[in-house]
């Protein structure tokens, strides 16, 4: 029998292809602070947050680091710092409005390591509730997600635009 699973919203990411090669998704573009149409939740001068437009679970985010790195080493004090302070930011957001019980959080480092993206180092935050798969997972290998993208983006905005203290300056300048 022949099962057939209707995602017409995954369309724009099978033919975008040509898309992701002519610029990194970690380089969001413009300076703005957040940019709802790139799923930016949040950048400063060293650390950026998206939301995950084909998420594991809802409210997954990607955060990064501005400067195109694929390697830990390769990244100076006050952006391990930055990510690490961010990555802190997130879990507290995404606690306070989704009630996640728990998270995932991971970094894939190069492709051999499951890295879609190898070239932009890039740290997962997947939140988890308890008993939230069902047999859809794990027998269909199919992710249900109970919110639409753009109201879990809409839900997280406001408090990510609070992080950046002067919301209508400019993001300052990568200086390197």
């Amino acid at each position: 029998m022949t099962k057939t699973l209707w995602t017409p919203w995954r369309m724009e990411h099978v033919t975008s292809g040509h898309k992701r090669q002519s610029a990194c998704l970690f380089e969001p573009s413009g300076d703005a602070v957040q940019d709802r149409e790139q799923l930016l939740l949040y950048r400063d001068q060293f650390c950026l947050v998206l939301l995950n437009r084909f998420p594991y679970a809802n409210g997954h985010l990607l955060v990064a680091p501005r400067r195109h790195l694929a390697a830990l080493h390769e990244l100076e004090t006050d952006e391990q710092t930055g990510l690490m302070t961010l990555l802190g930011h997130c879990t507290r957001i995404l606690e306070h409005h989704l009630r996640c019980d728990g998270f995932n959080i991971g970094l894939n480092l190069g492709r051999a390591a499951g890295a879609g993206i190898p070239d932009h180092l890039h740290l997962h935050v997947v939140p988890r509730w308890q008993e939230d798969h069902n047999f859809m997972t794990v027998l269909a290998e199919v992710r249900t997600i109970p919110q639409h993208i753009m109201t879990t983006f809409d839900l997280l905005a406001p408090d990510f635009l609070s992080l950046f203290t002067t919301a209508n300056q400019p993001c300052p300048p990568l200086s390197r």
